[in-house]
């Protein structure tokens, strides 16, 4: 219980003061899961859409897929984007390894099948009359898809929280690919775990408050705009 309250105290110091290291991280953090995160949608958003409306030879097996990557381990992503990425594989000549656009890719590949899931999900939970009528109102192909993302709005927005949810939380890869490093690399969960590897517990404790908060802050903020509007 002292480590807490005293990991509390730490975090609303370390808050107050601007400590220059901590709001590093906090940046870093946040930019790096935002471009995920963004990453994510545009790549799981579309294809849950493919998957929802469509069927072609192979649909299943896809379907099934992206099931299986909702629940893929992240250190198994990071061991496979760190082969991928080191100076032998076969993207080593970008020399992507050990920086924040690694822990980007291995991340985005992470909440990429979340937000494709949930899509999928979603847009086939939409009444089927609905898209019959709209199609037998001439709606065009564009407009079609447009109106059935918004039916489905509250679905898609479930999705970008789980994959927001899925990728401030991930620690093992981005160690595997961003190797933790001071002032480049590092964010609020490999800190996290640097400082209780250290023995520093009320740090590792005000980190992971801060993480904590920022992530509340956020996820609020997603779920306001996913009710507002939203009748009982």
């Amino acid at each position: 219980m002292d480590v807490i309250s005293e990991g509390l105290k730490e975090a609303v110091r370390l808050l107050i003061t601007l400590d220059p290291d901590v709001i590093n991280i906090t940046l870093r953090t946040l930019q790096v899961t935002g471009i995920a995160t963004i990453i994510s949608v545009l790549i799981g958003i579309p294809i849950g859409t493919v998957l929802a409306l469509t069927q072609f030879f192979g649909r299943g097996l896809l379907v099934s897929i992206v099931n299986f990557g909702m629940g893929l381990p992240p250190v198994v992503v990071g061991l496979v984007t760190w082969l991928c990425l080191t100076r032998y594989g076969p993207l080593g000549i970008l020399g992507l390894l050990y920086t924040p656009t690694a822990i980007i890719i291995a991340q985005a590949i992470i909440a990429s099948p979340i937000v494709a899931g949930f899509s999928l999900a979603a847009i086939q939970s939409v009444d089927p009359k609905m898209r019959l009528q709209l199609l037998a109102f001439g709606a065009t192909r564009l407009q079609y898809l447009m109106l059935l993302i918004w039916e489905a709005r509250l679905g898609i927005l479930a999705a970008i929280i789980a994959g927001f949810g899925g990728v401030i939380s991930e620690v093992g890869a981005s160690m595997m690919v961003g190797g933790n490093i001071r002032g480049y690399t590092r964010v609020l969960t490999t800190a996290t775990v640097l400082e209780v590897s250290k023995g520093k517990f009320e740090l590792a404790t005000a980190l992971s408050i801060i993480l904590l908060t920022v992530t509340f802050c956020i996820m609020a903020s997603l779920s306001h705009l996913q009710q507002r509007g939203k009748k009982p």
